[in-house]
């Protein structure tokens, strides 16, 4: 099997198998993202080699493979026509498959269209992961995501409608101390808006050579500290009207919490008021990722 570049996969793809589809991030302009900023440039790898890295896994694998997930960075921009091909090809190698997985952002999956999402989630594909980061517009734009809320909640309802599985991503901070209010109101209104099946919580972390560790050095935006983090993630939980599951599953978080909304809510809530009573000490120390 060949790989190009990053491989990423979310911790809930752990025991997926990875069978690269594309190659880097055809966005690649998010300000807190260091992962695709060094090459190599986006392009999806042709139907025939994908296929062959299927059948040489299926070989090597066989009935043991449960999930896939392709990377990399956005495999939904990938034509329908040439991801259903491989997903149905998937489907038919491995016998046991119950799950095809992807990473999509909203506007790549907004410009795909019900139809061809239907299409794709016959052809196999079963969830998509998607970093909706924040739901205020204005965080959106200063991070240079490429969306808006009003799109990243179209995207949402869109996947629901095909039947899709959603999992929805924020990053906890990411607004920095000026709009940790807004970051919170808002982005548990656009998620309550989407009602995904999955809610994943990640702290912002520094990356090495972004343009918003740059912000940060420069004085131009501030981070939260690990009580404001958990003020922020107390203010969004209590305004989530949604069902779903939530989790904080990554290294980046300052708690580890998790549950099913909204009948979880005040555990979570109780959970998070008791490690804001801990020492500051007790919280992960601050840290600047490299990959």
């Amino acid at each position: 099997m060949r790989y190009e570049g990053p491989i990423y996969r979310p911790p809930s793809e752990a025991d997926s198998l990875l069978i690269q589809a594309t190659v880097g991030c055809p966005h690649n302009k998010c300000s807190f993202c260091m992962v695709y900023k060094k090459g190599p440039p986006f392009r999806v790898r042709p139907v025939r080699e994908v296929c062959e890295d299927i059948e040489e896994a299926c070989a090597l694998y066989g009935h043991l493979v449960k999930t896939l997930f392709f990377p990399a960075g956005n495999t939904i921009a990938m034509p329908t026509e040439e991801l259903a091909a491989i997903c149905r090809f998937a489907r038919k190698k491995f016998p046991g498959l119950q799950r095809i997985t992807v990473y999509g952002s909203s506007q790549y999956i907004v410009r795909k269209g019900f139809t061809a999402l239907k299409n794709l989630r016959e052809a196999g594909l079963s969830r998509i992961h998607v970093g909706l980061e924040s739901g205020d517009d204005e965080i959106l734009k200063r991070v240079k995501k490429g969306t808006h809320a009003a799109e990243q909640i179209e995207a949402g309802r869109m996947m629901k409608e095909a039947g899709i599985q959603i999992s929805e991503y924020v990053i906890l901070g990411l607004g920095g101390i000026e709009r940790s209010e807004a970051h919170a109101l808002a982005t548990a209104e656009a998620i309550n808006a989407v009602e995904p099946d999955f809610i994943r919580l990640r702290t912002l972390v520094p990356k090495a050579n972004t343009l918003l560790l740059h912000q940060i050095k420069k004085g131009r935006f501030q981070l939260l500290t690990p009580y404001q983090v958990l003020i922020e993630t107390r203010r969004f939980i209590e305004n989530l009207r949604c069902r779903s599951a939530l989790t904080s599953d990554h290294y980046t978080n300052y708690l580890n919490i998790a549950g099913k909304l909204p009948g979880d809510r005040e555990r979570l809530l109780g959970e998070i008021d008791e490690a804001l009573r801990w020492d500051e000490k007790c919280f992960r120390p601050f840290f600047i990722g490299t990959e």
